[in-house]
């Protein structure tokens, strides 16, 4: 018996940083994005994006998850498949209710000096997706 189905091969690159809790660490992640920029010929403003959403979603994992615990770890996954990057960012903590938080928008959080980030990241990622725990961010971008 012959199969005459054809099978596509799109080899997926995977990469992975363990990461201390700490603001250094932010750095590592920087490094990364580059790295995979530079390789699949990314454009400037999805660099942009990913540069932005990464920075905000290892800085709440650092500060809000973890809440600086060096003995803690941030994990952060990249999967090149295709034309698309899926980022994964997850923390050590317990979590935190995404589905309620502050419309940094409305008139009372105007001037608030934080409380944007899952806004701005919501915005600029293709795709933003939290586990139901509240630890771990999964972040989509079509290259």
């Amino acid at each position: 018996m012959q199969n005459n189905m054809q099978q596509v091969n799109q080899a997926t690159d995977l990469y992975t940083l363990q990461l201390p809790s700490k603001p250094e660490s932010i750095t590592l992640l920087e490094n990364l994005i580059e790295e995979i920029a530079d390789k699949y010929q990314v454009s400037e403003d999805v660099f942009a994006n990913m540069m932005t959403c990464l920075n905000e979603a290892l800085n709440n994992a650092i500060l809000h998850g973890n809440k600086q615990d060096p003995n803690k770890k941030v994990i952060v996954n990249a999967e090149v498949d295709g034309r698309r990057i899926t980022w994964t960012v997850t923390d050590e903590g317990p979590g935190f209710d995404y589905v309620h938080l502050a419309d940094p928008t409305a008139p009372e959080n105007l001037e608030a000096l934080t409380g944007r980030g899952v806004f701005i990241i919501k915005h600029l990622a293709d795709q933003c997706v939290f586990n139901a725990a509240g630890n771990e961010v999964e972040l989509l971008f079509k290259i």
